[in-house]
């Protein structure tokens, strides 16, 4: 069974790490999966993001919220 990631970091229009258009540059830091997404990936705005030791959370005002431990069954 195929899953779909959450709208907020989906595969979208905007890179979820600088807010830009989809297939620009990924920092360093979040290819190396230390960087949580501050940028919704289907309308390019700003998250509200929580960082815990944990993991982390972000939501979106448009399209919701997402766990980083919600999208371990997507590794």
């Amino acid at each position: 069974m195929v899953h779909e990631l959450p709208a907020p970091v989906g595969a979208g229009v905007f890179n979820v790490y600088t807010g830009e258009p989809a297939g620009s540059t990924v920092p360093t830091a979040a290819a190396l999966g230390l960087e949580p997404p501050r940028f919704c990936a289907d309308c390019g705005r700003r998250m509200v993001v929580q960082v815990r030791p944990d993991g982390w959370w972000a939501k979106c005002s448009r399209h919701g919220q997402v766990d980083s431990k919600d999208l371990e069954l997507y590794r």
